[in-house]
Order: structure tokens, then sequence, then C-alpha cells
């Protein structure tokens, strides 16, 4: 398959970490932003293949578990009204808030619909006019063109019981606010190529200049990956910083323009909350004052204020940060599951826990898997 195959092939991965293998001098650590990108690795094994000097650390470049507890909760408090119909994808409902979660209130009789896009949520609305249809907007980048489409053509039909609850946060401020905290400590990144296909590379050029670090745009696939971890560590070998793209295929330095301008006419920057990190400055998206009446937190005002509670146990906050690994986590495995999770990464298709669970990466003292490339 054209762009699938030929981007898993096992012989080409192990080349190419061959040649990481004789470029490497000295131990570096480079982060994946994207869980994505988080799951590929560790379902390949390419982790397990690199030298011990190239340190994979994973980034909070999953959507679903850098959503804020108190926006989870507020989704919650929206579901169990008798008059909204909520809608979200799949991996939200599963998402533990301070008490329960999306799929709790569904199965208490709240209406709860999983959606693949929201413009199906538009639909919903359409459809139940005697509702308010309330979206829960949550993603990077990738995922607000469609958001903001759904919501510039509510506005051109007049369909006014359509709302959404808006978690859009952007790649660039979570870089800064990382290489700005004294914790936290990455040599090199590998640039989200789903967030590039739509921004572009450009953005990420300043970071590069100001901090100098390096940073590659990597796409899914092993082979990508790999190459990506190859350019990463020649730069660093070199001395070098600057952004490169190992995502030719998918991704340009000026992005899909189209999808940026509707962006730009529906939100603006705002601060965003981020779960486990906190409040990043302008590293979101809200609505424009012209589409603030679809924003459900100002149209339903009583959900505003909720005490919400972390689960003490959970370190998803520093898993996010890079600051720990998964397996570090002494709840991992343990009382924390896929089937028990006490937080949005053990949750998320795109969750580093879910993926060290999954792919069996647990303590190092336990046995790990042989690699396999598929």
């Amino acid at each position: 398959m054209k762009y699938v195959e030929e981007y898993r092939n096992e012989q080409a991965v192990r080349c190419l970490v061959e040649e990481i293998r004789a470029t490497v001098t000295r131990p570096w650590k480079i982060m994946e932003i994207c869980g994505g990108q988080t799951h590929s690795i560790l379902k390949s094994g390419l982790d397990q293949l690199l030298p011990a000097e190239v340190d994979l650390i994973h980034g909070p470049g999953c959507p679903v578990c850098v959503t804020p507890l108190e926006l989870i909760d507020k989704a919650i408090a929206l579901a169990s009204r008798p008059d909204v119909i909520l809608a979200s994808y799949g991996d939200m409902l599963r998402v533990p808030g301070s008490g329960k979660d999306l799929f709790s209130v569904k199965a208490a009789g709240g209406d709860v619909r999983i959606v693949y896009s929201p413009l199906d949520a538009l639909k919903v609305a359409q459809q139940n006019p005697d509702k308010t249809v309330v979206f829960f907007a949550v993603g990077f980048e990738t995922t607000a063109p469609a958001n903001a489409m759904a919501i510039k053509q509510a506005k051109a039909l007049g369909i006014t019981n359509y709302a959404v609850l808006v978690s859009h946060v952007t790649v660039p401020p979570a870089i800064a606010g990382l290489l700005e905290s004294e914790d936290v400590e990455v040599d090199g990144f590998l640039a989200p190529g789903h967030v590039c296909a739509v921004m572009g590379y450009w953005e990420y050029e300043a970071l590069v200049e100001k901090y100098r670090v390096p940073m590659v745009v990597t796409g899914f696939e092993p082979v990508d990956l790999a190459q990506g971890l190859l350019m990463a560590v020649r730069q660093l070998e070199q001395g070098r910083a600057e952004v490169e793209n190992a995502y030719a295929r998918g991704v340009t330095r000026e992005g899909n323009q189209p999808a940026q301008a509707i962006i730009s006419e529906v939100f603006e920057l705002c601060d965003r909350a981020w779960r486990g990190i906190g409040v990043i400055p302008m590293s979101g998206y809200g609505l424009r004052p012209a589409y603030v009446e679809f924003d459900a937190e100002q149209r339903f005002s009583e959900v505003r204020a909720i005490d919400t509670r972390e689960s003490a146990l959970c370190i998803s906050g520093l898993i996010l940060q890079g600051r720990r690994k998964p397996s570090e986590c002494p709840a991992f495995g343990r009382e924390c599951t896929p089937q028990t999770p006490l937080g949005a990464t053990m949750v998320s298709s795109e969750g580093a826990c879910a993926a060290y669970y999954r792919f069996g990466r647990y303590q190092a003292s336990q046995s790990t898997p042989e690699p396999a490339i598929d």
C-alpha cells in the first residue's frame, strides 16, 4: 500500500537505527510531542532498538489527556441536564472526572452520544430542536478547522440549539513552556506531523532560534520516526539547531492556509489550562466575539464553578511534562489499568500510560517483549 507499507519496513528501520548508533556519541533526550507517535514507537519496538544514548521522552501531545479536569466535570454536569444532548468523541467518555465519567452519566440516563465529527453533532441539533446539543470540542490545531466550520455553518443556518464546550490547545506555547521549566530536560523534539500538516512548521522556527533546540517534523510510521530521530541526533551531534521536515509527503512549511483561515475567523488565542500542567498563556483557542453565542460555558453559566479533585495516586501531570515515565508510577498496572483508570493518560488511545500498558513496558526490572515492527 503506497505511503504505508514502505514506512513500516523493518529492514529500513533497522538501517536507520544503525545510522543513529554510528552517529551518536553522548546521551541525548528527545521528546516526541504527539501521543500517536508514542504509540507507534512502542508498538513497533523502536524504543527498544535504539542505542542507550537516545532517551525518548513522552510529551503532552494527547488532547484527551491534557483536557483539564474542570472541563471534564463541566461536560459531566452538562450531560446530566435533561435539556442537553452532549456529543463527543469516544475517548472522552471514559476520562475520569472528579467523581465519575461521561459513560456513568450515559448509564444513568443522560443523553450522551459518540460522534465522529462536529458536523455529525450539528445534524443531531437539527434533528432535536427541543434540546441544546453541546459538542465537546477537544484537540490540538488538527481538529480546530472542522470545529470552526461546524460553528460557522451553525451560524449561517441559524441553528441556535448548538453549542461547543471548547478545550482546544496549541503546540508551540506548550513546547516553550516545557523549555522554560527548570524540571524538564529535553535536547530535541519530534514535532507532530498532523498538527504541522494544518499549521505548517514556520511557527517552530522562532522557538528554535530562541531556545537553540532542534525540532524535526515527523509522521507516525516507524520509518518516519526513525528518520526523524536520525535527523535530530545529527543536529545535536553537529551542534546545530534547525527545523527540519522528515514528513514532506504530508507537511509544507506554510501548511494548509484555508484551514488556518477558518481557525482564525472563528477562534482567537487565549490562556488555556492543561491537565496536570496548569495554565499556559496564549496556548489555546477560544471563540471570537462574533461566535460567542455558541460558547457552552457562556450559555450555561451555572456550570462554571465546580470543585475539581485529582486522584492522589495519579502522576499523569509529571508524565505529560516528560518528568516521569508511566512505568515509574507506583499505581501503574496496579490500581491504574485501562479497566480502572485513574487518569486520562491511561484512558486515551494516545495516552502514554495506555501505550506502556498495551505494549508491555512495565518496570525496567521486568522482562519486555522482543521488538517487532509491523
